[in-house]
């Protein structure tokens, strides 16, 4: 194993012992509720313009931040094939564990299908224009500009039945989830959500006792004021 994968595994041991991701599991996982929402919401309102240079600009902006997307879903499997989550409440409640499990497959499967989908879609309309991901680095169209317009429409068509397949079965899977968190913290009390929150420091001079922060680390003085 590389001397920096055990480092990256030794600092996160503080975090998965107490059942939580680290802050870097936690950010991946926000900013991508994030930017999955916004696409979601977008791609539902740019089917609303009007044919023309500002509906082509739209779908440009949607392309190139679904491709972020896909660079951000493969940077957070890859930091959880050398990070392993926490071993929580949710992990012991046996077929339900098996489900999450393989909802959270789906969810990786998604992270891709969408992005390579309307990657897809974007390069079948010819002229193809590049796209820039994050708006930065450029990614040339997928080449099928020497197909025949016979085949370039197929695809197209075919891309765009996977992509909204996909956004259909996401746009319940994501209110699905976000219930079953709820239902984790409020209903069985136990620390899955709390899990993937951010961590709120505490202090350990507080009466109820260091409620978020970890037991061995150091506390700030209390304030003159008391």
């Amino acid at each position: 194993m590389k001397p920096w994968v055990q480092q990256w595994r030794e600092w996160s041991l503080s975090y998965r012992e107490r059942g939580r991701y680290t802050p870097v599991g936690v950010a991946f996982h926000w900013t991508m509720a994030a930017v999955v929402t916004w696409q979601l919401a977008t791609g539902w309102w740019m089917q609303r313009y009007l044919v023309g240079a500002a509906k082509l600009d739209a779908y440009e902006r949607h392309s190139a931040i679904g491709l972020t997307l896909l660079a951000l879903g493969a940077l957070r499997l890859l930091w959880r094939l050398i990070v392993p989550g926490p071993i929580n409440d949710a992990d012991r409640m046996g077929w339900k564990t098996t489900v999450a499990h393989a909802i959270h497959a789906v969810f990786y499967l998604f992270f891709v299908l969408l992005p390579v989908s309307g990657w897809a879609m974007w390069s079948a309309i010819q002229p193809a224009r590049p796209l820039r991901l994050a708006g930065i680095v450029p990614v040339p169209p997928m080449p099928f500009q020497d197909m025949s317009p016979a085949w370039q429409f197929f695809i197209l068509d075919f891309a765009q039945d996977v992509h909204v397949a996909c956004v259909v079965v996401l746009s319940l899977l994501i209110p699905a989830h976000a219930l079953a968190a709820i239902k984790h913290h409020y209903w069985d009390r136990d620390d899955v959500l709390k899990g993937m929150m951010p961590e709120v420091p505490d202090t350990h001079w507080h009466p109820a006792g260091p409620n978020y922060s970890r037991r061995d680390a150091p506390s700030p003085a209390p304030s003159e004021d008391g």
